[in-house]
């Protein structure tokens, strides 16, 4: 039988201690012979109502708060336990408490032995416990305690005033015993309502009041429309509650303690849902500090400094049980996380119940961005089935091939290459009809329209969804009160103090610096201190740039000599264009692949050395810096291929060598636009299904696969109860971290700019990402179910920098394409012949027009064709280009046409662009950011939620009223002064507060 009071008994290897408001106090005496010693409380003294100290709040026995607050509840493995409590996988031992957050930590003990008297079975500790279970011991003998590594103990010691500090936080915690040699441990983390209420009120949490009303659907076509709509797509509608088409909408405010009679709490245990729970967890983890861990702040810091190993929320149980039980895991599961239901929209609000707005704003971008694919796709098509209806009109092609013109052209080497027909090149000219014809200028400024339509949409639907998700009162000054200084940063801080000052002012600063998150000037680190990282950062961009372009031109030099060497062969000179250009695309598709994975890293590694304050700032200057390093390494070679292949050849007998006898490459007859096809289209495809199937589905599997053997081969003591049923936390820990949206965004927005950036010589590429995108949402969703660890739920009204980058990528592509047209095309060529030089006003005579005469007797010694074996002496050879021919005044030079066609050009440019970019203003103009409807319903809102304050606060003035004109005398006045008091009073007790939110919620 447990004595009253406090005990001194034996510290077993690694179990936890009594934690006190001074971590380092442990005991009433100090060890003795190396051994540590835990102090137990005895039984719980009961308050003069009969609830215990946990349900009141209040010390016991005279101690302070946080001393009496911690309860030690021994559980004997051996004792039965009722099937109730073995169902419970999301709960304490006691099958009431729910956890809402799970830290774990992987410990490791030197030389421990049991002593006489220990326990041969595994324990767990509850803190905050309702009741004490005595101790069984096997004698009173002492149990001696191995030294345990210094570094271990230090560690060991942090977490206990860690843990400390969120039990004095208000949070209940329940913990595993280190019972072996070895092995993870999982501190449960629960919340309870007093600290929920407290936390929602300080995070301006919006819930629902009692106050429901109808939103409009608009005019009656509107609701004729819609109906039908909801009609034809009900068989893509997937089947879970939060999709059903509801017109009620609840009022919602800010969670207040003053106000607990607007709300409709029917119960307190499910008011707050999972995800915000665990996000009030999270934020009480992020500013909990710990003194020992040099006045680390947060969770993330403890991390960071491997005190733990991992913090996160639990999923909602297993997505693939067997049963009929069903929870919001499996939902997702069955209706959104599978190939089978692909042809299915969306359920955006259950997205958004369980990972949080952030998640959910992402999928539903998702969503728009794959849906807004389809028209782009089928118009894609269509243009490119124009290119084949009308192949055979085509006159420039069918010049090429008719074999009656002989045109002889230039030799395309020195020496081993002869002279050839033009007809040759058929195939490569009719290719490059298919992409290259007037359909694709009229397509292009569709595209243009398209990305502008699609962003107005979205910031549309994004107003919507921040309506129904009350995202809509979000402000600045929220945002900022919930970020925290990066552990990078207050590390950086530190060590400035350090080298500034003496130890005093060090240790002031570290008293100070958990109650004062705004430092002073002279704490913050100033852009002298920053300066070197700043440098670090231009130089390795530049030389990363550099890097790039560098490896595009290794690239240059290897077709340029691959073509040369099979040249020399006969038997692989007829294919030398298709095998330097197939394998060129292919070295370029790997190197993007490699480069990608290593300025991902690079750029995270470069904004660590910045040293941000936040975590939205280092999030943001990361993604500039790996879309920067990786739009340069993705784009790089297609620049190339499209604005500089063939414009520095130079002409036969004055030609362009980058080496000694290798003459820079040209383009095909037909142009460079069908190779320029060639190579966005490898590199976009391989680029999704590599990364898909490679990245995204076999690196997680076989990371999980190394960790599982990691685990199996690890050496320590093996736990029966967990190898028979693992818990919820177990197998949420055997899975992958979550690591934020970035990957994610950046693989779409790369997309995106293949799908608008060079739509003009490749019409097929909204048809490819449509494809990979209903793959992309699915795959990304069973990502998000089944193989990472749940998010935390974070709160945000918008895609932040993302949006910016799409608005960029959407005005860069009017400028590109409106130069890929007027400058890799042959459209404004055709067009300056049709109607300049025709006589007829047709294309009869384009070819012979863009071909130029050279004399073959003033090539350079040693260039001339060996063994011509070409059918005719050739006295004049042609070549593509604009030069005045050998027998004028002045050979060779730029010809009037030429100037014509430059000119040409650039004014297409010009008028393109503004064309456009006037379109797309028009465009912004005409679709308003709000829809209407939503605009109206805010309108609205705000003024229910007036008349609703007011209403409420009559009822609630008139109740308080009713028993005072009822008494009389001094009664009335001790009533009313009881009344006036109720709230403060309820106020100062924790505890008391579900009292008088249930009151409030009856009336």
């Amino acid at each position: 039988m447990a004595t009253p009071g406090l005990r001194d008994l034996p510290l077993l290897p690694g179990s936890p201690r009594r934690l006190s408001p001074r971590t380092g106090v442990r005991g009433c005496q100090g060890p003795q012979n190396g051994q540590q010693y835990l102090k137990v409380p005895g039984p719980q003294t009961q308050n003069p109502q009969g609830s215990s100290s946990r349900d009141s709040g209040q010390a016991s026995g005279g101690e302070s708060p946080h001393s009496s607050s911690v309860i030690n509840n021994y559980l004997d493995a051996n004792e039965p336990v009722s099937s109730e409590a073995r169902l419970s996988r999301m709960h304490f031992h006691d099958n009431q408490r729910k956890v809402d957050y799970v830290l774990a930590y992987h410990y490791r003990k030197r030389g421990a032995h049991l002593g006489q008297g220990s326990p041969g079975h595994s324990l767990a500790v509850i803190s905050n416990g309702e009741t004490n279970k005595e101790h069984h011991a096997g004698g009173p003998g002492d149990i001696e305690l191995g030294p345990l590594h210094a570094l271990e103990e230090e560690k060991r010691e942090q977490r206990e005033e860690f843990e400390h500090n969120l039990m004095a936080a208000g949070l209940e915690l329940e913990k595993d015993l280190e019972n072996k040699s070895q092995g993870s441990i999982f501190v449960r983390i629960h919340a309870p309502w007093q600290v929920l209420a407290r936390e929602a009120e300080f995070l301006k949490i919006k819930v629902p009041t009692k106050k429901m009303y109808e939103i409009k659907a608009g005019g009656s076509i509107a609701k004729k429309f819609n109906a039908i709509l909801q009609k034809l797509s009900s068989p893509l509608q997937p089947r879970v509650p939060e999709h059903s088409h509801n017109r009620m909408k609840n009022l919602s405010y800010p969670f207040s303690r003053e106000k607990m009679y607007l709300y409709n709490i029917q119960e307190k245990d499910t008011f707050f849902d999972n995800a915000t729970r665990s996000r009030i967890v999270h934020e009480i983890l992020k500013r909990t500090a710990c003194s020992r861990a040099n006045n680390t702040m947060g969770i993330n810091s403890l991390i960071a400094n491997n005190i733990y190993e991992a913090a996160y929320p639990l999923h909602d149980g297993e997505y693939d049980s067997p049963g009929d039980d069903m929870n919001d895991r499996k939902l997702l599961y069955q209706e959104w996380a599978r190939y089978g239901v692909f042809y299915k929209f969306q359920p955006i609000d259950l997205i958004r119940k369980y990972f949080g707005e952030k998640i959910g704003l992402y999928f539903a971008w998702l969503g728009l961005y794959t849906s807004f694919l389809i028209p782009s796709s089928v118009i894609g098509v269509i243009v490119f089935l124009y290119g084949c209806a009308t192949i055979e009109e085509d006159i420039p092609s069918k010049e090429m091939c008719d074999q009656q013109n002989a045109f002889t052209m230039c030799p395309l080497c020195d020496k081993s290459c002869d002279y050839w027909n033009l007809s040759s090149a058929c195939g490569t000219a009719r290719a490059s009809h298919l992409f290259d014809n007037p359909a694709t200028v009229v397509f292009s400024i569709f595209m243009a329209l398209w990305a502008t339509m699609f962003l107005e949409n979205w910031k549309r639907l994004q107003m919507r969804l921040g309506y129904f998700w009350d995202l809509t009162g979000i402000e600045e000054e929220e945002d900022r009160a919930q970020e925290h200084s990066r552990p990078e940063y207050e590390t950086k801080v530190r060590e400035k103090m350090l080298k500034e000052s003496d130890k005093s002012v060090v240790q002031k600063l570290e008293t100070n610096m958990t109650e004062n998150e705004d430092e002073d000037d002279e704490d913050k680190l100033t852009w002298k201190d920053r300066f070197p990282g700043y440098l670090m950062n231009f130089a390795s961009i530049l030389f990363m740039i550099a890097l790039t372009f560098s490896i595009v031109f290794g690239v240059i030099v290897y077709r340029i000599t691959t073509a040369a060497a099979l040249s020399l062969n006969k038997a692989t000179r007829s294919n030398v264009r298709v095998t330097v250009t197939a394998t060129a695309v292919i070295i370029n598709l790997v190197v993007i692949l490699i480069l990608d994975e290593i300025y991902g890293a690079v750029a995270k590694w470069l904004t660590k050395i910045e040293v941000p304050k936040t975590e939205q700032t280092f999030e943001e200057r990361l993604i500039l810096k790996a879309f920067l390093l990786k739009f340069v390494n993705a784009y790089s070679p297609i620049f190339y291929v499209a604005f500089f292949k063939g414009r520095f050849v130079g002409r036969p007998g004055s030609y362009v060598y980058v080496f000694d006898g290798y003459r820079m490459e040209e383009c095909a007859p037909g142009g460079c636009l069908m190779e320029l096809c060639i190579q966005l289209s490898i590199i976009m495809l391989g680029k999704q299904l590599i990364q898909n199937n490679i990245f995204e589905i076999g690196v997680p599997k076989l990371k999980k696969l190394f960790r599982k053997l990691k685990d199996e081969t690890e050496p320590g003591e093996t736990d029966p109860d967990h190898s028979k049923r693992p818990e919820q936390w177990d197998l949420d820990y055997s899975l992958e971290p979550y690591t934020g949206l970035t990957p994610e965004y950046m693989e779409m927005i790369i997309q995106f700019g293949f799908v608008t950036l060079f739509v003009a010589s490749f019409p097929l590429a909204p048809v490819f990402a449509l494809l990979n995108n209903v793959i992309e949402v699915r795959l990304d969703a069973k990502k998000f179910v089944t193989e990472l660890r749940r998010p935390d739920a974070v709160r945000t009204k918008d895609i932040g920098i993302w949006f910016d980058i799409l608005s960029g990528i959407g005005k860069f592509s009017v400028i590109i394409n409106a130069f890929v047209i007027a400058v890799t095309s042959d459209f404004i060529p055709r067009l300056v012949y049709q109607y300049s030089y025709s006589h007829n006003g047709t294309l009869h005579g384009f070819v012979n027009h863009t071909l130029s005469f050279f004399n073959v007797s003033q090539l350079k010694e040693g260039t001339q064709p060996e063994n011509s074996h070409f059918d005719q002496e050739v006295q004049f050879c042609r070549f593509k280009d604009y030069r005045e021919p050998p027998w004028a005044s002045n050979p060779y030079e730029f010809s009037k046409q030429y100037w014509s066609v430059l000119s040409a050009r650039l004014a297409f440019v010009i008028i393109f662009q503004n064309l456009v970019m006037f379109l797309s203003v028009l465009v912004d103009w005409m679709i308003p950011d709000i829809p209407t409807d939503i605009s109206d319903q805010i309108k609205k809102e705000k003024s229910l939620l007036v008349d609703f304050f007011l209403k409420e606060e009559h009822e609630k003035l008139k109740l308080s009223e009713e028993p005072a004109q009822k008494s009389e005398g001094g009664g009335d006045q001790s009533r009313r002064s009881r009344a006036a008091s109720s709230a403060p009073s309820n106020r100062s007790q924790p505890g008391s507060i579900a009292s008088a939110g249930s009151q409030h919620t009856n009336v």
